[in-house]
């Protein structure tokens, strides 16, 4: 039997998920909480197989909750179950070492699909957020190919003051003020540094620049 615990701050959704998990022969609900703490307090006593866990509850989160817990009592899976269909979310549940995520809208069948993936040792993750990890991925991958072949040191110190400025969000005008230069002068700085960096927007050079530090 796979021994689940329900942590989710609505009793009407902790009772639907109960139904329907204890209509499977091999999973058996042993315990729920309303809160974070109450589900530390509730795993010690407990000790489930898998923590089904909100995100969003009084107290501390979820996420915060499943770090807890993952710390302390390693053996115990953590199945994130949650309305939140964003990658930032879901790099943060891996992070604090939860085994799944799955979004509130799923079909009852995804659910007890993860279930038993994560009682497997496997991760589970919703597909659409599957889609926005691999996404990710590329892109990260495509930045650090455009930065092997076009590194910053490139670029001329008039270059770096002008990326440093337009990256912190001044204007080519505001540019120009400080740097004692016309703005059309930091108009072609800008497109030269994007030529050498390899980028096809602003918006890209950017992001170059936080990406590198000199912004924050």
């Amino acid at each position: 039997m796979i021994r689940v615990m329900l942590v989710d701050d609505h009793a009407l959704l902790r009772e639907g998920l109960r139904r329907l998990l204890e209509e499977q022969k091999d999973i058996e609900v042993v315990a729920e909480a309303a809160d974070g703490y109450e589900a530390i307090r509730q795993v010690e006593t407990h000790r489930p197989d898998i923590v089904l866990m909100d995100i969003g509850m009084p107290g501390i989160s979820g996420l915060d909750a499943t770090a807890m817990i993952r710390e302390r009592w390693p053996d115990v899976q953590v199945l994130l179950l949650t309305v939140h269909d964003d990658e930032a979310y879901l790099f943060r549940a891996l992070k604090v070492g939860a085994a799944g995520y799955v979004l509130k809208e799923a079909e009852s069948s995804d659910l007890v699909r993860a279930i038993h993936a994560v009682a497997r040792g496997e991760v589970f993750l919703y597909p659409s957020l599957t889609r926005k990890l691999v996404q990710d991925y590329l892109r990260r991958s495509q930045w650090d190919e455009m930065e092997e072949g076009s590194p910053l040191e490139e670029l001329t110190e008039r270059q770096r003051q002008v990326l440093e400025l337009f990256a912190s969000g001044c204007s080519a005008q505001e540019i120009a003020e400080k740097l004692v230069i016309s703005p059309y002068t930091v108009q072609t700085h800008l497109q030269n540094i994007m030529t050498r960096l390899n980028l096809r927007s602003r918006r890209e050079l950017i992001r170059y620049a936080v990406r590198h530090g000199l912004v924050d």
